[in-house]
């Protein structure tokens, strides 16, 4: 089969994750190329491609960037951890959506600081503790010199995935400054909130 085109410029967030995935649905590539005109679907396409079983390389192309992906003839996509079974000991799976670098309204030092204790309390939901996925202002907590990024790279250290939406961090500028977790995109958000036992909404 031929190489499979995918001209994704110009689409939203997570339009060129998903045109990807329902184009390996439908016909199982053995090699594509997907189009995208900024850094965060670059990050994206690649790690889903990946997820899928393919080598993902992103090379210049025309203001943007052309993601390569290919698959060796008879492979499977490998078993990734949105398909695995939760581990034996596990009763939850708990994902904290957090949408703000402050806890609360009133006063955003205090609210910062709430955010700090509430991050470096975390840890005491044990193996529960499954996803921390940062949108809007939360992906700030994520960069370079926030008080609570030490927080975050310690969870992460643990073994909790930490996800940080791509279209915000280039919104505020922050893509270039991203110091722990993973640039991600809405399918991944959702589909964290869709397969979690239980979501905490900061």
């Amino acid at each position: 089969m031929p190489e499979i085109i995918l001209d994704c410029r110009g689409l939203p967030c997570p339009q060129p994750v998903l045109t990807s995935k329902r184009r390996i649905e439908e016909s199982a590539p053995e090699a594509l190329r997907v189009l995208v005109d900024n850094e965060p679907a670059r990050e994206n396409v690649s790690r889903f491609l990946t997820s899928q079983g393919y080598a993902a390389q992103a090379e210049p192309f025309e203001g943007g960037f052309a993601i390569v992906g290919r698959r060796a003839a008879g492979a499977s996509a490998p078993a990734t951890e949105w398909t695995r079974p939760l581990p034996d000991k596990a009763e939850t799976r708990v994902t904290v959506f957090i949408t703000a670098e402050t806890i609360g309204r009133g006063d955003d030092g205090l609210g910062g600081r709430l955010m700090l204790n509430f991050l470096a309390t975390l840890p005491e939901l044990g193996h529960e503790l499954w996803r921390v996925v940062l949108v809007n202002g939360g992906v700030r907590l994520a960069a370079e010199g926030h008080a609570c990024l030490e927080k975050l790279q310690a969870l992460e250290a643990a073994g909790t995935t930490i996800l940080v939406c791509g279209t915000c961090l280039e919104h505020y500028g922050l893509l270039n400054k991203r110091r722990a977790g993973q640039t991600t995109n809405m399918l991944d958000v959702v589909t964290s909130l869709q397969l979690a036992s239980k979501v905490i909404h900061v």
